[in-house]
């Protein structure tokens, strides 16, 4: 597996190697043993998955708090998507920071994500898989979001706003200011 850290050190993107032949290919995705050499080391309880038949959806920016907060594992696999991790850990030095992937069915890159941050991703192109690994269960009463384009983080979405297409309850999340104090940075 090719490992890289982004600008955000705790956020990486992981590409695992594809065996191809004239019959296909074959792919390890997920390695516990080679995960927790680079830090990843904990227990993976759920997995999730969505489709999007839209070109321009956005999901997110989504969160669970604690005792439930999830670290995820998202990886595309049909389509493409542009998915975005913001730290939001007060007294973290990249508080409020986010980064970015494109991660599709073609570059089989996946994104971990850490507890403590936010998520959400935009769609690329038409009918869109996304599955992802969690490491803590979803619970509803823990669930949080923050508007996906809110100006205090200033993401650089690859989609005009008029051109999003969001759920009614995305398009009613709070700005950034409400994550202050979800999380702390230890």
């Amino acid at each position: 597996m090719k490992i890289e850290k982004l600008a955000i050190s705790e956020v990486l993107l992981i590409t695992p190697p594809r065996f191809q032949d004239n019959r296909g290919f074959f792919s390890e995705t997920y390695n516990a043993q080679r995960l927790k050499e680079v830090g990843i080391d904990l227990p993976f309880v759920q997995d999730n998955q969505s489709l999007s038949v839209q070109k321009g959806v956005v999901r997110g920016l989504h969160c669970q708090l604690g005792p439930y907060e999830q670290g995820k594992l998202v990886r595309c696999t049909q389509g493409s998507i542009w998915d975005v991790a913001i730290d939001a850990r007060t007294g973290s030095p990249t508080y409020g920071k986010w980064v970015a992937a494109e991660l599709s069915a073609d570059n089989w890159s996946q994104l971990w994500i850490p507890p403590g941050f936010l998520h959400g991703f935009c769609t690329l192109t038409e009918n869109v898989m996304v599955q992802y690994k969690c490491t803590n269960l979803y619970n509803k009463v823990s669930e949080r979001a923050v508007l996906w384009n809110c100006k205090e983080i200033g993401i650089k979405w690859p989609i005009a706003v008029n051109d999003a297409i969001l759920s009614e309850k995305d398009m009613q999340n709070p700005s950034f200011s409400a994550a202050k104090n979800w999380f702390s940075y230890s």
